[in-house]
């Protein structure tokens, strides 16, 4: 299987209890989870999941996500998602996903979206990085609207995979500037 056939698979789940609060609706907070879980496993499907990029010393941070609840789900209910990478840049991506709900007559009801910025991030130091190359040929393989590759300069382009100036990139507590100290 290609890897953008393999990665245009929804992943489908069973809302659990854990999902829901007290009256058994899934809180709004558990969509961005179920969301960020979809995008992971299609990353994995795809071949370029986060221990793909872990062997290559790269780690994944969100830098920006944005998010649309259209309708409540709850317990027992079966959702999937489906993903779609619109941007690829140098040292990030952009995802976006949409949950669904699968009802008794087999349509389907739009529950909630939302979109994704990935940036890539060094594992030893914290800040960011350029995607390793087979991992930005992978996700430009299944990416629905790739941005334009405009050659590796060694140092991350986030303009290109649409972070925002100023948004710290960084992981670990107090890395506010994206340099890993």
């Amino acid at each position: 299987m290609t890897a953008a056939a393999s990665a245009s698979r929804p992943v489908r789940r069973r809302i659990e209890h854990v999902d829901t609060d007290a009256s058994g609706v899934v809180h709004f907070s558990r969509h961005l989870s179920l969301l960020e879980s979809a995008v992971l496993e299609q990353l994995e499907q795809a071949g370029a999941g986060l221990q793909r990029l872990a062997e290559h010393g790269t780690g994944l941070a969100v830098a920006s996500l944005d998010a649309r609840y259209l309708r409540p789900c709850g317990y027992r209910d079966l959702v999937w998602a489906q993903v779609r990478i619109t941007r690829v840049g140098a040292a990030g991506f952009r995802a976006e996903a949409t949950l669904v709900r699968e009802e008794s007559d087999d349509s389907h009801t739009e529950l909630s979206r939302g979109g994704f910025l990935f940036a890539a991030i060094d594992m030893q130091r914290g800040g960011p990085k350029p995607l390793p190359p087979a991992i930005r040929d992978v996700l430009k393989g299944i990416a629905v609207h790739a941005a334009p590759d405009h050659g590796s300069t060694g140092r991350p382009d986030l303009a290109a995979a649409g972070v925002p100036a100023g948004v710290p990139v960084g992981v670990g507590s107090g890395d506010r500037d994206g340099t890993g100290g």
